[in-house]
């Protein structure tokens, strides 16, 4: 029950560069003025006393409170997740914005590890609230308008009540989690160390990744050819942490009699399996008409007999190579969201004046790009790694829809605020759709069109696509391990058997391309988390189409399910809107709006 706030991630963050203008740097003292700032000794303090007097007012008491007491109950636990949220999402933000920095990195952990001791004794709560008899509680709810509130959340609880331990054993679970996280600190703080030369610069990772997409292709290739040969030197050291996760994983499954790997991902996305099978099917159905024909395009364009994995993301022969400053990313999103409604454009200026964005490349600065909604009586931060490519740019649209969602939904409070990753990404999809649009309409020549075009195809394949081959790949590594230890041979092999099925014919794999699992974070920090973004594309393709039609109201729905945090279910959400993403034509009609932008590209060709 007791959670923390978690950065979204975002699947396609690019990054790097100079000229780019004055780029914002984040202003953390709405959280705290520093380690040492007198709030912070404060709030630990109350921190100890608030997690000891709940537990000595309310454990073995749950079953016996009326509806005042259970509603007082909750009240004080969301209190407490407020505090220590602040506390973590300040001592997580200064790291990632340093990850090398020793001092840092002992400030997050030390505070985690006072939070996770304060924290152990809250573990009662779920296991006695999943104790009490439904009709008891469903009594309570109808007593009080305001505990009823909260039923979505007794609602996810009690999802878990079949998968439960023993109170013993869910302290001594709780306890443990902080030796399970140094295994994630590893992989950060190994891919974050890492040094790259490319053809004599030296770079970190960011950069080398940011090279896969230069116009030249001998820089492409030096970079890719550079990638393989240092995951290749440290590729016992991924295959350890991935071993390891993937084998705890097993361990807490098996207790818990979870029937799959996926189980626990898909009761925390509060979405059923079938509905996560419909979206995998359509998707890998949808590979030759996506990604196997827009490659083949592509392959066309840059004049190759074959296709090279450093090709993947190149850019297109016409694209204009010139930087994007950042204040003219910063108008252009504004300038999409304001046209959108007003509203819209109002929430998202102060992440621009206030030190709400982190924008700059740094060394031993966290890789790619989150926004993290930190807690609901302070307002979320925005993480970049700004290079000035025009998917730079969509990295700004992105992660800003999400700092609108985290904005709007803050008004249900701490515990029905944070949204299901699969409803997560519908802001920033949504986003990145409208600067999208705007962008194409501004579009003076057929060439500008036709670039944009391939951009957006190849962000939704990178999101679509690529992802739900991540997770078939999640899916194999983790049915694998049951098995026993793998490899680095072994998990190579799985990965490239998703590559080559999901990127199509047009391709040839270097050798070390086998290694390229070892970089993606969210296979060790969050499993099988990657299905949620083509999930959030697909649901917003078919939301955009909704609203293209001009559907009467919807801005005002769409402000609506943003606000609903995470209040409610997505079928109820959707449902304004007349979509439902339990039907498998629904999956189709958002794949559709991919293949119907590669018709025009195809189209153009003629």
């Amino acid at each position: 029950m007791f959670q923390l706030p978690f950065p979204v991630q975002d699947a396609n963050a690019a990054g790097g560069g100079k000229h780019l203008g004055d780029l914002p740097e984040w202003n953390l003292d709405d959280l705290y003025t520093g380690e040492d700032a007198p709030e912070l000794k404060r709030d630990l303090d109350w921190l100890e006393e608030a997690c000891a007097s709940f537990a000595h007012d309310f454990e073995n008491n749950l079953a016996g409170l009326d509806a005042e007491g259970l509603l007082d109950c909750i009240l004080r636990q969301e209190k407490i997740n407020q505090v220590a949220g602040r506390i973590m999402s300040y001592a997580g933000l200064r790291y990632y914005q340093q990850t090398t920095d020793g001092g840092r990195a002992k400030f997050m952990s030390d505070v985690q590890e006072k939070i996770t001791n304060f924290t152990t004794p809250l573990v009662f709560f779920t296991l006695e609230l999943n104790r009490l008899d439904d009709d008891h509680l469903s009594k309570l709810m109808h007593q009080n308008a305001d505990l009823a509130r909260y039923e979505p959340v007794f609602d996810r609880i009690r999802a878990m009540k079949p998968y439960q331990l023993s109170d013993e054993m869910e302290k001594f679970l709780h306890d443990l989690g902080v030796v399970g996280d140094a295994w994630e600190r590893l992989f950060d703080e190994t891919i974050a160390g890492l040094e790259f030369n490319v053809q004599g610069d030296d770079l970190t990772i960011e950069g080398t990744l940011n090279l896969l997409t230069d116009p030249d292709r001998a820089t492409r290739q030096a970079a890719a050819e550079e990638l393989a040969d240092v995951f290749g030197k440290n590729i016992k050291t991924f295959a350890r942490v991935h071993n390891t996760q993937a084998k705890e994983k097993e361990i807490m499954d098996r207790w818990r009699e979870m029937p799959t790997a996926q189980t626990a991902r898909h009761l925390s996305n509060h979405v059923e399996p079938e509905v996560v099978e419909a979206l995998r099917t359509a998707v890998v159905n949808a590979y030759p008409k996506l990604s196997h024909r827009y490659y083949e395009l592509k392959r066309k364009w840059l004049g190759l007999d074959r296709m090279q994995v450093w090709d993947r993301n190149a850019p297109l022969p016409l694209e204009d190579p010139k930087l994007v400053p950042w204040d003219v990313a910063e108008k252009t999103v504004m300038d999409a969201y304001n046209a959108f409604d007003p509203r819209m454009g109002e929430i998202a200026a102060p992440f621009f004046t206030e030190g709400w964005i982190d924008a700059p490349v740094k060394p031993g600065k966290a890789p790619g790009a989150f926004a993290h909604p930190t807690v609901t009586d302070v307002h979320p931060y925005v993480m970049l790694n700004y290079l000035g490519k025009p998917r730079d740019v969509m990295t700004l649209a992105h992660e800003l829809g999400h700092g609108v969602h985290q904005v709007l939904a803050a008004s249900q409070g701490e515990m029905l605020s944070s949204t299901p990753l699969t409803l997560a990404e519908t802001a920033s999809v949504f986003g990145e759709m409208l600067t999208f649009r705007k962008m194409l309409d501004g579009a003076k020549t057929n060439a500008q069109r036709k670039v944009l075009l391939a951009g957006k195809v190849e962000d939704m394949i990178n999101t679509v696509v690529r992802q739900i081959a991540f997770y078939d790949f999640e899916c194999k590594l983790h049915a694998a391990r049951r098995g026993g230890e793998l490899t680095p041979e072994d998990i190579g092999e799985l990965w490239m058997s998703v590559q080559g099925e999901s990127l199509g014919p047009a391709f040839d794999f270097m050798d070390g391309y086998e290694h390229f699992w070892a970089y993606i974070p969210h296979f060790v920090h969050s499993p099988f988390y990657v299905y949620a973004y083509a999930f959030g594309d697909g649901l917003v393709n078919a939301l955009y189409s909704v609203y293209a039609e001009g559907v009467e109201g919807f801005e005002d729905k769409y402000f609506d399910m943003l606000r609903a945090g995470g209040s409610k279910h997505h079928k109820e959400l959707l449902a304004p809107f007349g979509l439902d993403a339990s039907d498998p034509a629904f999956w189709d009609k958002g794949l559709s709006m991919i293949s119907g932008f590669i018709d025009e590209l195809e189209a153009m060709e003629d």
